[in-house]
């Protein structure tokens, strides 16, 4: 005589839903999609965002990218940051070639308004600094609780 097993109920993790997150998944999808149809390696740059009580903090690795070979943009709530990664000439022959070279695109959304008079970035060893302002109705503001 076999016993029936017992089962043990399964569990799930419960996760803030986050449509951004979603959105930027697509956009690295979609840009995986075109590689197969183009045979071209896209040039995706790592970056970090950071939301803190007046600003959205946006640092990308952009080494050896120069400053005037860079493009920020800011439409609402949308940076776009437009870049070229030239190729280095060689001075011998290549033996391996695994760094990417070409131009990128970088399109993220920020989940609040953005004041366009308080937009800054900078460049500095290879980081790209963003710093988007938040509006003034966009930031966080306590309310006292009345008795």
């Amino acid at each position: 005589m076999t016993l029936p097993m017992l089962r043990r109920p399964q569990t799930r993790l419960l996760r803030r839903w986050d449509p951004f997150s979603e959105l930027e998944d697509l956009y690295d999808e979609m840009s995986r999609i075109m590689e197969r149809f183009t045979g071209d390696m896209p040039i995706v740059p790592p970056a970090d965002i950071e939301e803190t009580d007046d600003a959205f903090i946006i640092e990308m690795d952009v080494p050896g990218v120069k400053r005037e070979d860079l493009t920020v943009e800011v439409r609402d709530s949308q940076l776009h940051v437009r870049g070229e990664v030239k190729e280095r000439e060689a001075k011998g022959v290549w033996r391996r070639k695994s760094r990417p070279s070409g131009t990128f695109d970088y399109l993220v959304s920020v989940p609040g308004d953005v004041d366009p008079d308080k937009v800054e970035a900078s460049l500095h060893e290879g980081v790209l600094d963003v710093r988007l302002g938040k509006a003034e109705h966009a930031k966080p503001r306590q309310i006292e609780i009345k008795s």
